[in-house]
């Protein structure tokens, strides 16, 4: 099998990747990194040969002999590279641009404040507990999730932009799923759940689950 996803059953970035390759219909090997077992695998040497920013995940696509890193480059790699399954980002470019926007939105501003590492600077560093850190979590997300919110008024259909999948609702899944996990009030956001539960009707999300991967647990 040509592809490899390095990564961790509840990282929201691997998660994320999981449903583009599954919308894809593309086979790959999953290769679990334990980001808490040892102090972290994604710290040790064999890991950090093909990531040293020590972060998941990592895809390796060995028929071209390419790695790469962070979820978004490669989610695009492979709709660029890959005609099978569906698209995941529009023709028209300024279509295109607007569900960029709402990827990152997600990707770069919500997921990497309430990412495991911040989450352990903060306890290590100003002592704090699972429940103060959980507080951080819920007003991190709440705060993006307004944004969003407002956001899909204009834009939302079953999915994100209309009906028609893309990276917008691979990224807001697995957000919502954290969203879950901190106990994020989600009837406050009734678009992003509506267009969270349609895709998890769908057998691609239902896949990329965190609890039906292998290092679940």
């Amino acid at each position: 099998m040509s592809l490899k996803l390095y990564g961790y059953w509840r990282s929201s970035a691997s998660y994320r990747v999981r449903i583009a390759l599954n919308l894809k219909q593309l086979d790959y090997e999953i290769v679990p990194v334990h980001l808490v077992k040892e102090g972290g695998e994604q710290h040790l040497s064999p890991y950090t040969r093909l990531n040293p920013a020590e972060l998941v995940p990592t895809l390796v696509d060995e028929d071209e002999d390419i790695i790469l890193n962070q979820s978004l480059a490669i989610i695009e790699y492979l709709d660029e590279r890959y005609d099978s399954g569906m698209p995941l980002l529009p023709e028209h470019k300024l279509q295109r641009a607007r569900v960029r926007a709402l990827a990152y939105d997600i990707a770069a501003d919500i997921q990497p404040l309430v990412n495991l590492r911040v989450l352990q600077y903060i306890q290590q560093q100003y002592g704090v507990d699972d429940e103060e850190k959980a507080q951080w979590c819920r007003h991190w997300i709440g705060k993006g999730f307004s944004a969003i919110e407002e956001r899909l008024q204009t834009t939302a259909g079953k999915y994100c932009f209309g009906f028609d999948l893309s990276l917008a609702d691979v990224c807001l899944v697995p957000q919502v799923f954290n969203a879950q996990r901190f106990a994020v009030q989600m009837e406050d956001f009734p678009l992003i759940s509506r267009i969270a539960a349609n895709c998890n009707k769908l057998e691609a999300f239902e896949r990329a689950l965190p609890e039906n991967q292998p290092d679940a647990g």
